[in-house]
């Protein structure tokens, strides 16, 4: 798409056998910080391959290729647990798991309206086409449900007072980004996304002075 076309490979400037390499040289990192933790983690972080390998075909798929995004891009929540636990609380991880998609659906929706006029021309798909107008009320029910769940993720390890703090605030943040965005100015769809880095400060920041 026109937004993209000065990336490296889309521009050419460095070859597709070229960016196999680096893509080989990265996984090849990764698999060697997977393999200094325990042996639940390995196997925990070798089941996020399938989504992992798949998530590029989405576009061409599905209408939701923001949801496979989510679940592939918080397995996260779930691996940083049991690095440390050396297993998954589920009733800990599944919520905070389920929330980190919630938010994945927001934001990348909204990233995905910048690109929705080139994306009907190449065909691939995406929820700002799906959802089309409908976009506030879907990104509203999506950080209901994410609030909601960082709430019972919360609750199910005894955080405290900051933590919910964070949390109210985060959802203030997402109210006034979702009221505020025009889903047909890519200049405001780049700004509210961008915005998303507050929504993890915030959280960040809630848990570890709940933790405190």
């Amino acid at each position: 798409v026109a937004r993209t076309a000065s990336r490296p490979l889309a521009a050419g400037d460095i070859s597709t056998f070229q960016s196999l390499v680096f893509l080989g040289g990265q996984l090849s990192l990764a698999l060697c910080v997977l393999l200094c933790l325990n042996y639940y983690s390995i196997i925990l972080g070798a089941a996020s391959l399938s989504l992992v390998i798949t998530y590029p075909l989405m576009k061409r798929i599905t209408y939701w290729p923001q949801l496979v995004l989510g679940l592939t891009f918080n397995w996260g929540a779930l691996l940083g647990w049991s690095a440390i636990r050396g297993s998954c609380e589920w009733s800990v991880c599944l919520p905070l798991y389920f929330a980190g998609v919630m938010w994945t659906l927001v934001y990348d929706t909204i990233y995905a309206h910048q690109d929705k006029r080139d994306d009907i021309m190449i065909g691939v798909k995406s929820t700002a086409l799906q959802f089309k107008e409908d976009t506030k009320q879907w990104l509203s029910g999506f950080s209901l449900a994410m609030l909601l769940s960082l709430c019972v993720a919360g609750m199910n390890c005894n955080q405290t007072f900051p933590y919910y703090s964070a949390v109210a605030a985060v959802g203030a943040h997402l109210a006034h980004q979702i009221y505020t965005l025009d889903i047909d100015k890519p200049e405001d769809c780049w700004k509210k996304f961008a915005s998303n880095r507050t929504v993890g400060i915030l959280l960040f920041t809630g848990i570890v002075l709940g933790n405190l």
